[in-house]
């Protein structure tokens, strides 16, 4: 009880803060975000007595940040590498390659097209676009302003449009999408009554947040543009009849700016939006006064309660670690406070002030004590709660990290270049990446207690694409490059690291020597012995 109390006392101090001398006390900026994450995490350890579980091997931390970084497992030229590294700095020299390759560009743009637009899988002009930026390093803030103002545009920028484009038909879609996916927070239930659990979150926010888009509308040219008046009126549970106002998540009412129309400057108005609408050759007109653009500038603005910065680094630290600092991670609320609030607020302010730049924050937490830990609990007792992250989350790979995976193991590893030829990595990872992309639409998008489903079983018990490509005998396949050599220990290492990313035990060895000691069928057994360990659980989860 003490401790929930505590978190309660300090999340209501970050909530309700109207200026920098009543937060709590931070650890200093000049900090790393590791030794940041480090401190305050040991600090709830010492606090509640819990000792965290040992830093995980070398072999495991290697297969999980490449999974986690470029979207798949690392080759068996790239785990020669890693033993060449001085162990002290194995971890950020890893952490540094994997960062710089061209993977890291294409995984991040598959993270975020699963988060910003679920419904519409697969979506070109947005992947497009979500790569564009990430490989020119824009800026989350930027991203942001891209996808909320977007401008008419050629070239893969365009793409941004179709965050509301894709939305547009359902203001209610666009409100509630945009106030859970860059605020972390879901006000779909403040809709027809204030919300029953959480007095945070009124039909006034609700409806003040579906203002900002309501004036939102599609030209002929396939541009967005907003018009230059309307208002969202709604009933509240009471009968009372209201307005909403432009309101920000905080409370926050912005001043409607929208010019007074006499009669007929409002038919000249509507006749313009009509024609923008009908003709693309028309005009498209352009209220000097923009809810949307309001919208934004109120988010960014936002020194309160950071609930731009506070979502997204939530977000990646629920990505990376498994669960979030806030859990659900759509549930920002004082209801559910966060159970590290000073690290979360840390973080967020520290991302602020380096200009929302995500792929520093990623590299911070992946360089952490929290993100390197075991996911294997060896101590008396049950493991901790997850969000004491005392212990590494297994965590199921993502449909395009599995099937990158699959195609990565069902090479020969002499087929991937030798770490320290970029050009050609870069020419075999774009292949990777185009190769995946049918693969991936056999699983299934994780979510919370995930288990594999009956399709994905079937899938790899008779699917003729597992037999024809991943297992067969070709030179450029792992089958084909087993069956060259007749040494079952050379062949189990091989296989292992291959499938596995790490050595063989003892007991693998005695399994393998078993089956590969038989007088026939030795590309069969071959076969069968790499499909059961694709298809277990070692492969299927990053660990």
């Amino acid at each position: 009880m003490m401790r929930i109390a505590a978190i309660l006392i300090a999340c209501s101090a970050i909530a309700l803060a109207d200026d920098s001398a009543t937060l709590p006390e931070l650890l200093p900026a000049d900090l790393s975000i590791a030794d940041a994450i480090d401190r305050y995490i040991s600090q709830t350890h010492s606090r509640d007595g819990i000792v965290p579980a040992e830093r995980a091997a070398d072999t495991t931390i290697h297969r999980r940040m490449t999974l986690d970084l470029v979207g798949r497992i690392p080759t068996v030229s790239e785990q020669q590498w890693l033993q060449t590294i001085d162990p002290e700095t194995r971890v950020s020299a890893l952490a540094e390659r994997l960062m710089e390759q061209p993977g890291f560009s294409l995984h991040l743009r598959n993270e975020m097209d699963t988060l910003l637009l679920p419904r519409q899988p697969n979506d070109g002009k947005f992947r497009e676009y979500l790569l564009w930026a990430i490989q020119e390093k824009r800026s989350w803030e930027t991203m942001f302003r891209d996808m909320l103002l977007p401008q008419p545009s050629e070239g893969p920028q365009s793409g941004a449009i179709r965050f509301i484009e894709t939305r547009i038909g359902q203001v209610d879609d666009l409100t509630n999408d945009t106030a859970v996916l860059f605020f972390g927070v879901n006000i779909s239930c403040a809709k027809c009554h204030d919300h029953p659990l959480v007095e945070d979150w009124r039909q006034d926010h609700y409806y003040g947040m579906q203002s900002f888009f309501t004036r939102t509308y599609k030209t002929k040219k396939n541009t967005l543009a907003e018009k230059f008046y309307d208002q969202v009126k709604f009933k509240t549970t009471a009968g009372e009849d209201k307005t909403a106002a432009f309101m920000f998540l905080t409370g926050r009412v912005l001043e409607d700016r929208t010019p007074k129309f006499n009669e007929d400057e409002r038919k000249s108005a509507d006749e313009k939006i009509r024609n923008a609408q009908k003709d693309d050759k028309a005009e498209i007109p352009v209220p000097d006064f923009s809810p949307r653009r309001e919208l934004v500038e109120a988010a960014l603005t936002d020194e309160e309660q950071l609930f731009f910065a506070r979502n997204i680094v939530n977000r990646v630290w629920a990505r990376l670690i498994g669960t979030g600092i806030v859990d659900p991670p759509d549930q920002m609320h004082s209801a559910n406070p966060p159970s590290h609030p000073e690290l979360l607020l840390w973080l967020a302010r520290d991302l602020k002030t380096n200009n929302y730049d995500l792929k520093r924050l990623i590299n911070g937490i992946v360089q952490s004590a929290a993100y390197l830990r075991s996911s294997t609990w060896t101590q008396e007792g049950d493991a901790p709660h997850a969000q004491a992250f005392a212990l590494g989350r297994i965590q199921p790979l993502s449909p395009r990290q599995l099937a990158a995976s699959l195609l990565v193991a069902g090479r020969s590893p002499d087929y991937w270049v030798a770490v320290g030829d970029p050009e050609e990595w870069a020419r075999q990872r774009e292949q990777l990446e185009k190769n995946a992309e049918g693969w991936s639409r056999e699983f299934e998008v994780p979510g919370d207690s995930f288990q594999i489903a009956v399709d994905e079983a079937l899938f790899f018990s008779n699917s003729s694409r597992v037999e024809d490509d991943i297992l067969r005998t070709g030179n450029d396949r792992l089958i084909g490059h087993l069956t060259k050599t007749e040494d079952i220990e050379q062949i189990t290492t091989t296989l292992t690291k291959v499938v596995f990313c790490r050595e063989p035990t003892q007991q693998e060895r005695e399994v393998f020597r078993s089956w590969l000691s038989r007088e026939n069928g030795r590309v069969e057994v071959l076969q069968q012995l790499t499909w059961a360990m694709l298809a277990g659980p070692e492969f299927r989860f990053n660990h």
